[in-house]
């Protein structure tokens, strides 16, 4: 029987590296991607075939269209089918919207929701040729409620969980299976402009009292992505109950 296969976007690090380790102990053929930190990806792959599993390492800004075409024509020659697409890759600037330059503007439209759509785009015609697949978008709590000074992020996370929604009522019908996570605090590199003080006012508003693992959000991608076929179209919110 055929390994099945997973694309992990922005997996050099945090979220995106703890999804590829999950998979790759699951024995899933993993191709893992960042945009330009090569050696933290070659890392990442020793790690992952000393799991077990095959890794296709792929440098490349997945926020542009081309790019994207690139990696699936790679993944096509080296395991030749994609089953699980976790678009994962993303950016954050924090500022006010009065501050912010449109060319900043439109590197995090790019890199967090056009992104998606590229990869959607490739991934669904193998998937309809199986009638069989999964889709997971990291998403965030920003992408239900909005962030002051985080409005960029917001309104593409908030594209996200619309994208998420509209796309898994269209491909239910093919056995492809549509969802997202919405992330609250997670302890990654993305927080680390905090200072020891905004963190631990941070931690004191999420009632679980603590920030989240990038191991538990692995988990539950792994869970989602593995089991309940009848489960699509749905915005999970991991946050320790803080919004």
């Amino acid at each position: 029987m055929n390994k099945k296969t997973v694309l992990v976007t922005g997996s050099s690090r945090g979220i995106g590296r703890a999804i590829a380790l999950a998979f790759a102990k699951e024995h899933y053929n993993v191709v893992i991607n960042c945009v330009k930190n090569k050696d933290r990806l070659q890392a990442l792959c020793q790690e992952i075939e000393a799991l077990g599993a095959e890794c296709l390492p792929f440098v490349g800004d997945v926020s542009q269209m081309n790019v994207v075409t690139d990696l699936f024509n790679a993944i096509k020659n080296r395991f030749g089918h994609l089953d699980v697409l976790i678009n994962n890759a993303g950016i954050s600037k924090i500022g006010l919207l009065s501050d912010m330059t449109g060319e900043e503007w439109n590197e995090i439209v790019n890199t967090n929701l056009s992104s998606v759509f590229y990869c959607c785009h490739e991934a669904i015609p193998q998937m309809l040729q199986t009638h069989n697949g999964k889709i997971l978008n990291i998403s965030s709590v920003w992408g239900n409620v909005g962030a002051s000074c985080e409005v960029a992020y917001s309104a593409t996370k908030g594209g996200i969980n619309g994208f998420t929604k509209a796309l898994a009522k269209e491909l239910a019908p093919s056995n492809i299976q549509v969802n997202a996570i919405a992330c609250g605090a997670i302890d990654t590199e993305m927080n680390q402009f905090l200072d020891e003080e905004e963190r631990n006012a941070l931690i004191e508003e999420i009632p679980s009292c603590r920030l989240g693992r990038p191991e538990e959000v692995a988990h539950l991608t792994l869970q989602i992505c593995t089991q309940n076929n009848y489960l699509t179209g749905q915005i999970i919110t991991l946050d320790g109950g803080w919004i």
